[in-house]
């Protein structure tokens, strides 16, 4: 039996959504996850903001921050064992909850990946030309931004180029970082334990793992940062189709790069609040000026000019990994919305060869760049402030998976124990804690003084991320007028079977 998707997409020939399935394996999996959370980069631009926020209470926010992300983990593993589909969000949504909702955290999902890489490109431009010895070029517009508009170009080139390809480029990727990152903590633990450190260093504390004490908005300010350095795991899920074991793996390898992150984080935090300790001038942690890199200005006093070479391009490549694994993932999420007629069917479309969304990897990868142009060369401030928004559509996001879960596995809950916990209280958390931090931190974003710029007396941080995502009912209201099935409930509803590689069945179509 040959079958077509919508609107005359014809994906005969070719298993699923014609992607190459089995390709990659848990680990392989685990590093495109771990991959699309930059850990390096992560750490090194939000570590000092959450300090700024919480004083010493930075590793607790770590903690606080995993926990509903841990929640929120178990919902994507769940969901994915009944429902295994690249479409994540959009397609659990669109059959919890119907094809409006599902729609919007397919786009909850494009917002937040257009967001991220204009800010990953800037960073790895600006870090590859420091560790080169030129931080005048650095400073310059049109040099850095040309830069890094060549890494969005090649990385989007790289995901292009299939899964194989871009799962040995993340495992390289991945391993540097984690091992530079352990060097740097390792070393300065050790300095401060034989008291080498300076009289700036602290020694570790219990107490800093103790969140008891902060008030409502200075904690909603922590945990939406550190949901930004958690982000990213869930692309475990979005290339789970390409995973051998597809019902299973995918989960597996996301709580396994949520409890990795979760050591390294812990590691690094500790390690550089004790050596840097939390004064305000210096290398303090509680300096303003070091909030936006608290890692590099560590590599001199630790280990000399090859440490902060070494680390500088460690961020530099922790950026573009990320570059690269935004990618795959958004590009395989618009995939899906077109197999299942949301979005138009050209999205829908994978090389032949390559068996990769070559349409929507491009539409990607051209979307990143208009965006970062825009921003760059208009302002600075507004692109530093779209990264602080960023978590405002990250928690959008997971929140509708959170609570499709519950939703979804609602005649069930009551079976067993775990199902109970794993499919309804956990997730049901998870997603309340996601509804929480984003209303909060909105609430606080309207602030004009909260971020760099403002639009009269409305803060520029809630302008970009709360206009990001209103963008979308339009696109969608734009949508429902030529998409009609979908937009019924036709193409995609509670009983539709999805599109998994190991059947080849398809949702619709064609004999």
């Amino acid at each position: 039996m040959t079958a077509a998707g919508p609107a005359g997409t014809d994906l005969a020939g070719t298993p699923g959504k014609g992607l190459r399935t089995g390709a990659i394996g848990l680990w392989g999996n685990t590093a495109i996850g771990l991959g699309a959370t930059a850990p390096a980069y992560s750490l090194a631009a939000t570590l000092g903001y959450v300090v700024l926020a919480v004083q010493d209470k930075a590793p607790a926010m770590f903690l606080v921050a995993f926990v509903p992300m841990l929640f929120v983990a178990l919902a994507y593993r769940e969901l994915n064992r009944d429902l295994p589909d690249c479409g994540t969000t959009f397609t659990w949504g669109t059959k919890a909850f119907g094809p409006w909702v599902g729609w919007m955290g397919g786009w909850g999902i494009a917002v937040s990946a257009v967001i991220v890489l204009a800010n990953v490109a800037e960073i790895s431009a600006i870090y590859t030309l420091r560790a080169l010895g030129q931080p005048g070029l650095a400073e310059d517009p049109l040099v850095k931004i040309g830069i890094g508009v060549a890494f969005i170009a090649v990385m989007t080139w790289v995901s292009h180029r299939g899964i194989v390809l871009s799962e040995r480029f993340q495992n390289v990727l991945i391993v540097l970082q984690i091992a530079v990152l352990g060097l740097l903590a390792i070393g300065a633990l050790v300095l401060v334990a034989t008291g080498d450190a300076g009289p700036q260093a602290v020694p570790p504390s219990w107490d800093w793992f103790n969140p008891v004490g902060l008030d409502g908005s200075a904690l909603a300010e922590a945990v939406i940062l550190c949901i930004f350095i958690y982000w990213g795991w869930d692309a475990c899920l979005a290339v789970g189709e390409e995973t051998r074991d597809a019902d299973s793996t995918p989960g597996r390898a996301a709580l396994l790069a949520t409890a990795i992150l979760l050591a390294v984080y812990l590691l690094v935090a500790v390690a550089v609040q004790s050596y840097a300790g939390l004064g305000t001038a210096g290398i303090g942690l509680a300096n303003p000026a070091n909030a936006e890199d608290v890692l590099t200005v560590l590599g001199a006093p630790i280990g000399g000019p090859v440490l902060t070479t070494v680390l500088l391009l460690t961020i530099a490549v922790s950026a573009a990994a990320s570059t690269q694994t935004t990618i795959l993932p958004t590009a395989r999420g618009a995939l899906a919305m077109a197999v299942y007629g949301a979005v138009p069917p050209r999205f829908g479309r994978t090389h032949p060869r390559n068996r990769t969304p070559d349409f929507a990897t491009l539409v990607m990868g051209i979307s990143a760049i208009a965006f970062y142009l825009v921003l760059g060369l208009v302002s600075d401030d507004a692109l530093q402030d779209t990264i602080a928004s960023l978590g405002l559509a990250v928690a959008f996001y997971y929140g509708i998976t959170a609570f499709a879960c519950v939703w979804w596995f609602r005649r069930t809950l009551l079976g067993s124990v775990r199902h109970l916990l794993l499919r309804g209280v956990l997730p049901f958390l998870g997603g309340a804690v996601m509804v929480w931090a984003f209303v909060q931190s909105a609430v606080d974003m309207i602030d004009p003084e909260y971020g760099e710029t403002s639009f009269g007396p409305v803060g520029g941080v809630f302008v970009i991320g709360v206009g990001m995502i209103v963008l979308g009912v339009p696109l969608m209201l734009a949508c429902a007028i030529r998409l009609r099935a979908f937009f019924r409930g036709e193409l995609l509803n509670a009983d539709t079977p999805v599109l998994v590689p190991e059947s080849g069945d398809r949702p619709f179509g064609g004999s």
